[in-house]
């Protein structure tokens, strides 16, 4: 059973930065696409950030474009969203998935098929 679990969110004032980790529990994390969702309650999942599963290939939402970096380890199987120059629009639950087939519409929640359980991040003003 492929699992998911993120860490690293936590409460920083604007401008700060914080970097958000996720571990695959099973399996190879370069075999996967890696995304990156954030969720505010009583609104829909917003993808954040991408990486491809065949070489360091990433996307961004415009709103994220320049400040907000996804990577992968492909010898630990964790994947990174390093987070710069936070807002307070930034706040919300992060949750890390993972697409074994590497689907073209990276920046939809139902390409990917493992998800993991989300960490807070706030940021005040």
């Amino acid at each position: 059973q492929v699992k998911l679990v993120e860490s690293g969110g936590g409460l920083v004032q604007a401008g700060g930065s914080l970097r958000l980790s996720c571990v695959l529990s099973e399996g190879t994390i370069s075999t996967y696409q890696m995304g990156w969702f954030r969720q505010v309650p009583g609104n829909d999942r917003e993808f954040a950030a991408a990486i491809s599963r065949n070489g360091p290939i990433t996307h961004y939402a415009d709103s994220v474009k320049g400040r907000f970096t996804v990577t992968r380890d492909d010898h630990t199987n964790m994947a990174y969203l390093q987070m710069n120059d936070l807002k307070p629009e930034d706040t919300a639950v992060y949750l890390c998935a993972a697409d074994p087939w590497g689907g073209t519409s990276y920046n939809t929640p139902g390409t990917y098929h493992y998800w993991g359980q989300g960490t807070q991040v706030t940021v005040s003003s």
